[in-house]
């Protein structure tokens, strides 16, 4: 089946004061703003550290389906990310996954985890980026959001 353009449900993004914004994903909210020292108030994580966080996120994900598709334990999982900064454009220039899993790995098994990491949907669009449809467009009516602790 081919893929269209709302596979995922939509997601929205609201302005709520300085650098605040609240997500809303099916139900589920998330707020990201910036660090203090960047202008913020520090009540989220950043966009950028969403990023990189959903990459470990679908990284742990998909090993952790596969520890235990094969009967693997998976008590002990974990992925520690690490990014940095690159110019010319702005950008993430890398990131470095550390997988750490609580049963024995043999050099088998370690090459097994390794594919099935790279693999997840994150790590393969990040090989092969998304076509991104950007508009600009005037809101029709001026909603106000209500004022929430912090603001």
């Amino acid at each position: 089946m081919a893929a269209t353009a709302h596979d995922v449900e939509p997601i929205r993004v609201e302005h709520l004061a300085g650098d605040r914004f609240a997500l809303q994903i099916r139900g589920h909210e998330v707020v990201v703003d910036q660090p203090i020292e960047e202008g913020g108030n520090d009540t989220g994580p950043t966009p950028t550290e969403l990023f990189v966080a959903s990459l470990a996120a679908c990284v742990a994900f998909y090993v952790r389906r596969y520890l235990a598709r094969h009967g693997f334990p998976t008590e002990g999982l974990t992925v520690e990310a690490r990014a940095s900064f690159a110019t010319n454009p702005t950008r993430v220039g890398h990131i470095s996954l550390d997988v750490g899993v609580g049963s024995p790995l043999d050099d088998e098994l370690r090459a097994r985890l390794h594919t099935v990491a790279r693999r997840c949907t994150i790590h393969n669009t990040l090989g092969s980026p998304p076509e991104i449809d950007l508009e600009i467009k005037e809101r029709e009516t001026a909603q106000v959001h209500e004022t929430r602790p912090g603001d």
